[in-house]
């Protein structure tokens, strides 16, 4: 793979996105990083043998330029790289709630921009990450975003009028399965249960109903309706799950998840 590719503001996500593109059988000569402190710089190169540049040098030498900073922060940068971005990069940005019309905006006509919203599990080659492509992308930019994004789990496409949604269930989503552990391991020790044995439970718990969600085919319900007997253990559970709103309480909470993307989206415009 001759194209080069720059991470920008490489924390923990652009680090795993790094060793995942290198494992996928990218050269390290040809990954460019950029960092906020000359330590951290220093850190990526040892690390991986990537080689640290600014943020002007990626605009001008990377042709791929992925831009993993917070959100609040991509206006400035922005500001410091339009001088340097020629119309034929592909700009890929992994920040939540940014659409890609805030980029064309601030880069020269016609540049080829692609949204992502990826989430942690890229740190274990587990992700689920979302591809949007704006106004000026190619099928050969999303093809070489799923690409690079693939070397860390899966893809998928979708129009970007749905990203803050995915945001909301994917980008957002782990937090809520560690939620639901915390939650289950706080009950086992209520039940009598050690912490250490609580959490092995539920852990593997988790990777087996997940495993079989994905490699059954079997609807959600199927799966649980296998496990509930008539009058027993489970259904006793579900039902207090039921009385206590727990499934009212996860759309809600989702849909605040993406009400707050959206007003991210708003801020963005604004500055």
């Amino acid at each position: 793979m001759t194209q080069k590719v720059a991470v920008l503001g490489t924390g923990k996500i652009g680090e795993a996105l790094l060793s995942g593109m290198i494992r996928g059988g990218w050269a390290p000569a040809d990954l460019l990083v950029t960092a906020r402190r000359a330590e951290r710089a220093e850190e990526l190169r040892t690390r991986h043998g990537v080689t640290p540049v600014t943020n002007a040098e990626a605009a001008k030498t990377a042709d791929t330029l992925i831009l993993t900073v917070k959100p609040q922060d991509m206006g400035a940068l922005l500001d410091e790289l339009a001088p340097h971005i020629p119309s034929d990069r592909l700009v890929i940005s992994g920040a939540a709630g940014i659409p890609t019309s805030f980029f064309e905006a601030r880069l020269a006509a016609g540049t080829p921009v692609v949204r992502v919203m990826t989430n942690t599990p890229a740190l274990v080659d587990e992700a689920m990450s979302v591809i949007s492509a704006g106004s000026h992308a190619s099928e050969a930019d999303l093809a070489h975003t799923e690409e690079i994004f693939g070397s860390v789990g899966k893809t998928l496409r979708v129009p970007e009028s749905q990203q803050d949604a995915c945001t909301a269930l994917s980008g957002s989503g782990p937090a809520y399965f560690f939620y639901l552990v915390e939650a289950m391991t706080d009950a086992g020790i209520l039940l009598g249960l050690p912490r250490d044995k609580a959490h092995d439970l539920i852990v593997q718990s988790a990777i087996g109903a997940a495993t079989m969600l994905r490699d059954s085919g079997e609807h959600p319900v199927k799966l649980r309706e296998n496990v509930t007997s008539p009058a027993g253990t489970t259904i006793n559970a579900i039902r207090e799950l039921e009385n206590h709103g727990v499934r009212a309480a996860l759309i809600a909470a989702l849909e605040a998840a993406r009400d707050r993307s959206r007003e991210l989206a708003s801020g963005s415009s604004n500055k």
